[in-house]
């Protein structure tokens, strides 16, 4: 059997063309996309949630699971590949941030000053649910709706990022550093600190860049290893 998919695959179409990358990076920005069109009161986060970016996840699932059936796999693999990379990530970046979150509680204030930075969470799931965004207290499915959305970011930034090399052994994961970079400046320079009541402090920029610095090191070499033992030889993509 196994023999047989490798035949399969050996003499299916490669689909990771530069064509197909940018649909897959089309259907993954949706993620950060559903919150730049609140900002910018383009369209309510909620609609363009369950109306674009849903939609645009079935397409991509539908994609992917078509190239591991009939394709030669490399779509799938660079899909799978970012979304691992991705989540990985997202878990690095959070783990970062728990010493400044509970500062008090673990009783580091006298090294480590305290600063809620998950306070978006719960606005992000009130967003969606269609609630108001500033609440005395959230509801658990607020706050669940909330951390999805999160790693949602995190996950298709990770397949964004393999979108836009390719394959990620050709390029430095440097890259991934850069990319990193990147989001913070959005964040910087969006309307994100504004909406949700952030003081741009020196303190909060130099946590949140280091932050997303460790995001794109994690990203960069999770993608790297991975694309080393999984990616398909069959084609040169």
């Amino acid at each position: 059997m196994e023999s047989n998919l490798a035949t399969k695959r050996a003499n299916g179409r490669n689909r990771w063309t530069t064509p197909w990358r940018a649909v897959v990076f089309a259907l993954t920005a949706t993620s950060i996309a559903s919150l730049l069109v609140e900002f910018y009161h383009l369209c309510p986060m909620r609609q363009f949630t369950f109306y674009v970016f849903a939609p645009a996840l079935v397409a991509l699932a539908v994609i992917t699971a078509a190239d591991a059936a009939q394709g030669d796999g490399h779509l799938w693999r660079a899909v799978m590949i970012g979304a691992v990379a991705g989540f990985a990530a997202t878990v690095a970046y959070d783990v970062f941030r728990l010493p400044f979150v509970f500062a008090r509680e673990w009783h580091l204030s006298a090294v480590v000053p305290f600063m809620n930075l998950f306070k978006v969470f719960p606005r992000f799931g009130a967003m969606i649910l269609g609630q108001p965004m500033e609440q005395p207290a959230y509801s658990t499915a607020a706050q669940l709706t909330g951390w999805a959305y999160h790693f949602s970011n995190g996950i298709t930034f990770g397949v964004m990022y393999m979108a836009m090399l390719g394959d990620a052994t050709k390029r430095s994961w440097g890259w991934a550093v850069l990319m990193a970079v990147g989001l913070e400046l959005g964040m910087l320079f969006t309307p994100y600190p504004g909406v949700f009541g952030i003081p741009l402090t020196a303190r909060f920029v130099c946590v949140t860049l280091t932050a997303h610095i460790i995001f794109g090191v994690v990203m960069g070499l999770m993608a790297r290893w991975l694309t080393v033992r999984h990616w398909p030889r069959q084609k040169e993509g």
